[in-house]
């Protein structure tokens, strides 16, 4: 198994592909790049499903336990949000991330940071985003994705 961390602007060594790396960091930086509504942008829901295998599951931790999505169920309702003028100028980013690759498959361990304004008031956040990522036919995609926001 090879681990590698990720920090803006500083490549690590590993024994993994450069190319299954490269490949990975730019289906996570899509997947943060889609929730962008800053300027104009507005978020590509197909596109964000196509980061998706088949038959893949979201989980998010809130208070009452743990909720479980389809992407399309996951998807539908925050592209909605992101258009609608509720929340904008709204963007995530990774801060940090460890990845480790055995095969066929990958772990990702996602630090990020988000702000926007919503309904005129301004807020950041920040939490942990696991993607299990699988490389399929046409590439890696995300076959499960489960975050915490901090408290």
């Amino acid at each position: 198994m090879s681990a590698r961390t990720v920090h803006p602007g500083v490549h690590a060594e590993s024994t993994m592909q450069d190319s299954d790396q490269a490949q990975i960091d730019a289906l996570i930086a899509a997947f943060f790049a889609a929730f962008d509504n800053r300027k104009g942008r507005a978020p590509d829901p197909e596109r964000l499903a196509r980061m998706f295998a088949d038959q893949a599951v979201v989980a998010m931790d809130q208070a009452s336990g743990c909720l479980l999505y389809t992407p399309e169920a996951f998807i539908a309702p925050r592209v909605a949000l992101l258009k609608s003028g509720e929340l904008v100028e709204f963007h995530e980013w990774e801060d940090s991330a460890t990845t480790q690759v055995l095969g066929s498959l990958a772990v990702r361990t996602s630090r990020y940071a988000k702000s926007g304004v919503r309904n005129g008031d301004s807020f950041t956040g920040s939490g942990t985003k696991f993607f299990h990522i699988a490389r399929m036919a046409g590439g890696w995609q995300i076959v499960a994705l489960s975050w915490i926001d901090d408290a």
